[in-house]
């Protein structure tokens, strides 16, 4: 179990009321999250005092049940080789120890989470953003860990003009999206900002963004997503997304 984590708080109107799920909190304390998952998870909690709330509470369980554990003898230059891992370590470049150190900055008006605009060097106005068709927009995040990127882990930002749909479909894996502005409804609900959506096979939807901006998404994928609607057969032959 990993030390708690110190999270930036971003101000906002109304809390998210759709969160990470306790598996997602435990994982993610626990440091076996993958990256993009992880950033998602970091950039929602700096959105949402319940689940920082929740994943404080993990933690403390936690470390109590590591407290009651007898102790193990630590091999040669373990303690040497763990003091120079902390020194040396970037603590607010990964989501998994998100740092206090910035949470002045943090409250100033920004789209994208600290955590995200490490990723891409700077804010949203520094996005290059790629045309999907449709209006529809996307922009690769690059993950640091190779071979997860390598395993098919992605990470990247998504954004559909107000009223627009995004195709029909389904995942071959795991999905998980932070609505960072505006908002979209599916078959599942309504999200908003702050708002977290965990899709797998089971799902098959046809997210609409809300009207009046666009919606901007934050998104961790583990497989491609596979099209279900009328033409997406064909497609599928032919591109995955």
């Amino acid at each position: 179990m990993t030390a708690a984590h110190s999270v930036a708080v971003t101000p906002r109107m109304a809390e998210p009321v759709h969160h990470l799920s306790e598996d997602l909190l435990l994982d993610y304390a626990a440091g076996t999250l993958d990256e993009a998952a992880s950033l998602v998870v970091a950039s929602h909690l700096t959105l949402c005092s319940a689940c920082r709330s929740e994943l404080s509470r993990l933690e403390a369980i936690g470390g109590a049940l590591f407290a009651t554990m007898p102790p193990m003898d630590l091999s040669a230059g373990a303690l040497e080789a763990a003091l120079a891992a902390l020194e040396s370590s970037d603590l607010d470049g990964l989501p998994a120890s998100a740092s206090q150190k910035h949470a002045a900055d943090d409250r100033k008006a920004s789209i994208l989470p600290r955590a995200v605009q490490r990723y891409l060097g700077g804010d949203l106005d520094t996005v290059a953003w790629k045309r999907l068709g449709m209006g529809i927009e996307t922009a690769e995040i690059t993950l640091s860990n190779s071979d997860e990127a390598k395993a098919g882990k992605r990470s990247f930002l998504l954004k559909v003009p107000a009223g627009k749909a995004v195709p029909q479909h389904t995942h071959d894996g795991n999905e998980l999206v932070l609505i960072l502005q505006g908002s979209y409804k599916d078959e599942i609900g309504t999200f908003a900002k702050g708002d977290v959506a965990i899709s797998d096979g089971s799902i098959d939807h046809r997210p609409v963004a809300g009207e009046g901006e666009s919606c901007i998404c934050l998104v961790a994928t583990d497989a491609p997503l596979r099209l279900t609607g009328p033409l997406g057969a064909i497609i599928n032959l032919f591109v995955r997304v």
